[in-house]
Formats: structure tokens, sequence, C-alpha cells
């Protein structure tokens, strides 16, 4: 059904963007996408959909596990009627991938979804790649006193356990309040609930269990057979005689935070409890982890649930509800941090398709100033404060002779369309689908440690310069600017006076290369914006995928509906607010 939902969804998608008059999609070209053997057809279907209906050639590398999955999944879009020149079938070793498809030239994207590892190992493998993907997670759910505890245990034992734990949304991590955690009953509970779950061949129906893809990692064993530090077994996670793959799930409990299973991916039936006393410290735990795949939280008490949905680092949230099943449109699906590398568009959702397109400005006329302006203050409503001092301060800079009128016009009207853009899209939470009994929000939440690479004012123009700096700032960005010590005239001038004008919003800060590559491995640098598509430095590619940072290199659009998409991430929103069927307070609420 997943699969399906993709190859309907992604060419709707793609013709919304195709008839927007003030951009041209044109295909990048040739996409690789690299997908794991645990979800077989919908991850690859996806993947695949997204670039066809991007007007790309598509080679699928599948995990060597699932071959024949992927064979029959092209022979589909091959009867469909997609050109086998198309759509191309590759099986192959690792080692043969990495020399034919990452280090290609020939190809120009690659979708991958696999270890935060492997994605590293790309980038390092081709500096400058144009990498999409969804990586791994050491996921939580936390659950606090005020939580339905039962309810809390069904829900977790699902998130846990499903697919004997080997999903990267899979929950690995329960933290539990202090009254929780010594709540006896719970403890016998949660026990139960994990040693009821029946283990056995995946072809008798009522196993909830199977065995493992292979025999388990190093690192897996290590999480499965290891107590560090005041750790015990809740259950152990014990293996079925006679089968290499199958173990009974196990819980650690008593993990504590910067151990061994508190920070590792393990994918495999093993969850590790751990204990807060606050909801802020909670937070910071899972923050910790450095991943933001998936995270849960189990509450009855609004005031806790508003906190950790406004505070929490993770790509997909739920509320009162397990942490895996995501779905096309409902959930788009995607990660922060460790889970994710790329320009933060979430698979199933709306703007994945343009992250395969090459998008540039259609050229259409710009409006002129005095309407421009005017569009820009009815536009920022919702940010009366900034609209205003920029439509100021873009006003001096232009009767000071610091801008032409064409200039002028140009950044005045990107400026309106951003703004427009923040009050239609990225300002506001989206529920497409409005079920009865559960919110499903689409939302947009700035990227922390922005910085804006300014080198060369021949080809760095200023111009693009503050249309990208607005876009960043209008979405709810601190900025910083890093301008190359050689940067001078009018740009250095119109970048000091804007942050004057904005202090707070936008930094600059003169550094050479070097410097700017030692931010980026000092962690002061989340995403970096270049605002030209000559070849950065070797340095400083490999510096950004050493630290796992997306360089953006796309040409700067007057679009406000596509530039501010470079500073920010989609956050997906699903949040169970019925209890047992019941709608309490919001029953009487029309949903359509």
């Amino acid at each position: 059904s997943e699969a399906i939902d993709f190859c309907e969804f992604y060419p709707l998608s793609m013709r919304t963007w195709n008839e927007r008059p003030s951009i041209r999609c044109e295909p990048r070209g040739v996409v690789a996408v690299v997908t794991p053997w645990n979800f077989p057809l919908a991850i690859a279907c996806g993947g695949v959909a997204a670039a066809l209906a991007a007007g790309n050639t598509v080679i699928l590398k599948p995990a060597s596990e699932t071959v024949l999955p992927a064979w029959l999944l092209c022979q589909a879009f091959w009867d469909a009627g997609v050109p086998r020149d198309a759509l191309h079938l590759v099986t192959c070793d690792d080692e043969v991938a990495e020399a034919g498809l990452i280090r290609n030239p020939s190809v120009d994207v690659v979708i991958l979804t696999g270890a935060t590892s492997t994605a590293k190992k790309m980038l390092a493998a081709r500096p400058g790649l144009h990498l999409l993907a969804e990586t791994g997670g050491k996921n939580a759910t936390i659950v606090t006193a005020m939580a339905d505890r039962d309810q809390a245990i069904k829900h977790v034992v699902q998130s846990a356990f499903g697919h004997s734990g080997q999903k990267c949304s899979a929950t690995s991590l329960l933290l539990l309040e202090d009254e929780v955690f010594r709540d006896e009953k719970f403890r016998r509970a949660l026990a139960d609930a994990v040693r009821s779950l029946r283990v056995g061949s995946a072809w008798d129906l009522a196993t909830r269990i199977g065995p493992l893809i292979s025999e388990p990692s190093d690192t897996l064993t290590q999480g499965m057979q290891i107590l560090e530090d005041d750790e015990s077994w809740l259950v152990v996670p014990e293996h079925v005689v006679g089968n290499p793959n199958l173990y009974f799930p196990g819980v650690k409990w008593n993990v504590r935070p910067g151990s061994f299973s508190h920070t590792t991916e393990l994918f495999g039936p093993v969850l590790s409890v751990m204990r807060f006393s606050r909801l802020e410290a909670a937070i910071e735990i899972v923050r910790s982890t450095g991943y933001g795949l998936t995270s849960g939280i189990e509450s009855l008490d609004d005031r806790e649930i508003d906190l950790w949905q406004r505070t929490i680092h993770a790509g997909n949230l739920y509320v009162n509800r397990s942490t895996t099943g995501a779905i096309v449109l409902r959930q788009p699906f995607g990660g922060v941090g460790l889970s994710a590398y790329g320009p933060g568009v979430k698979a199933g959702g709306p703007h994945y398709v343009t992250a395969l397109s090459h998008l540039s400005d259609a050229g259409t006329e710009t409006a002129p100033a005095a309407l421009a302006t005017a569009a820009l203050e009815v536009s920022g409503m919702q940010h009366e404060d900034i609209a205003s001092r920029l439509s100021q301060w873009l006003l001096e800079q232009f009767n000071a002779s610091k801008l032409s009128e064409s200039a002028y016009q140009d950044i005045v009207s990107a400026i309106s369309t951003q703004f427009d853009a923040c009050r239609e899209v990225f300002d506001t939470q989206h529920d497409t689908v409005k079920l009865l009994g559960q919110d499903n929000f689409r939302r947009y939440r700035p990227v922390r440690a922005i910085t804006i690479r300014v080198t060369d004012t021949d080809t760095d123009s200023p111009c693009d310069l503050l249309i990208a700096i607005s876009a960043a700032i209008v979405v709810g960005n601190q900025i910083t600017v890093s301008v190359d010590r050689a940067v001078g005239g009018d740009t250095r001038t119109l970048i000091e006076s804007l942050a004057d004008e904005l202090p707070g919003c936008v930094d600059p800060v003169d550094e050479t290369m070097s410097e700017l590559i030692q931010r980026v491995h000092d962690d002061q640098v989340s995403r970096l914006r270049l605002l030209s598509d000559h070849s950065p430095s070797a340095e400083l590619w490999t510096a950004c995928g050493d630290a796992f940072v997306t360089l953006v290199r796309d040409p700067v659009l007057r679009d406000g509906r596509i530039e501010c998409l470079r500073y920010i991430d989609e956050q997906s929103l699903s949040h169970d607010y019925h209890r047992y069927g019941n709608l309490g307070r919001r029953a009487g609420e029309q949903r359509r």
C-alpha cells in the first residue's frame, strides 16, 4: 500500500511544481537509488517513483538480501510503460557499487536509506556528492508520571519489537520518569508484555518476533550480552537454539546517560530503559545521542506534550501512539541530525521531488519597486517588525545608491514572496487528511546554526546575498554570514549595515576558508549555504562530510517557497488525541 501511495503521490506533487510560473523544473540527470533490505518494496519504490516523476534516469541498487523484490518492482514499472532506458536494476556488492555508482561522475544524485556510517562513507568517497540520505536513529519514547501506563506499554512494545527491532524508526530507548521507573506494577506489566511476544518462524502466522536478517553484528551482540555499571536485565534476550538468527526480545534496565546502549544504534530486539526526574532532562538525554529520526511521548498532560513537541530534536514526532508506521502525506518521513543528510525535505511530503529537480528562476518580470514594497508590507502581517525594518532598510540602501533600481526591485519582490510563503506554508501546521481521533501535522522548523558563505564579489552578487539572508531570517533563523577577508566594497558595507539594522538575526564573521572549516569541525555549522554553483574546495567538502553538515549550492531563487526551504527542516507530528475511542472535549469538532 505504501508503494502504491508513492506512485500516486509523487507525480501529482511534481505536477504542482511544474505548473508554478516562477520556477523552471528540469531533471538533475541520473539518480542512483540505494535501498536497504528491511522494507524491500516500499522504500525502493518511493525512491524510484520520485526520481522518475522529476524526469530523471534511475539506477536501482537494492540490498543483496532483497534482489528478487527489486527485480519484480522494476518489472512492474517496465510493464506499466516506463522505458528500460529510464530505469535500470544493478545488483552488486558494496565495493563495486562505490566504484561504479558513488564515485561515478555520470551519477548526479544518490538516494540512500541506510546507516549513518554508510552515508559518511559515500561522502568521503566522492566529496561534493548530491546525497539525499535517510539514515539511522536512536529513537526514544518518554513516559511521564502523567501517562496512561498500560497504553504506554502497548505502544512501546509495538514500537520496539515490530520487525524484530530492525526498523530505523523503532523505539530503542525507553525513558521513564522516576515515579514510573519505581512502579513495580509497571515493571511487571512491561516484562510480561515483552515475554508474551511469540518468537518463531516467519512462516508461522502466530509469530510476532521472527528471525533477524543475519547473525547479530558485533555491535548488536555487545548490546544483547554485556551489561555496564548498575545495569540489569528486566528481560534477557536469549538465543533460540537451532536458529543462529532467532532471539527472544530483551529489556535492559537502568541504562545510564552516555553509555554504550544509550548512544549506539543496535538495530535488533533490545530495549534500553533509562530514568529521568524532569521532562527537560529527558529531552536532553534524547538530544545527546546526536540522532533525530523518530521520538515519542506518553502523557495525558497537555503542558508536558506542548513542551516536548516544541523542544524535542526529531523529524517524526508521535504523541500517545506507536512510533513506527509512517504513511505517505499523512506523516512524511525523515529525520534531522545524524538521522538525515540533505536539504531537509521528507519522503512522502510535498517538497521531496524538488530535491530531485534542478530548479531555476523562470525569468518572469519583477514587480515595480513601489508595488513590490507594498506587497512586502502586506505579506508580512505575521512578521510586522522584520518586514517593516527590512522594507525601510532596503529603501535606504537604494536611496544611498548602494543598490541599483533593478536590484532593489528584484530583492523586494523576492522578499515579498518569502513572506507570502511563510504566511501560507511555513508558519502554519498542515493536517491534510484530518482523521477523526488523530492529528497529523506537517510543520517547519528553522535549522540551528545556519551559515551563508560569501567568497567572491564577482560570483556572489549582493542581490543573491540579500535574498538568501532574508529567506533565512523570515523563517526564524539566526544566521552567521561568513565573509571571506578579500570581500570588500558595497557587499561588505551592505552586510555590516544589515547586521546593525537586525541585531540578533545577522552575525557577520570575517574568516578564511580554513577558519570556516574549523567551525564546521567544531559543530558550529549545521547547514552551509553557498551563493553560487562554483565548486568549493575539496577540504570544505570533506569537512562537511565528516561532520555530516549539508552543503547547499543550488542557485539562489526569487521564489520564496523554494529559497526558504534551504533554511528549514520539515517535521511531522502525529497525535492520537482520542483515548480508547473517547474524543473527550473534541467530540464535536468538525474534521472536514
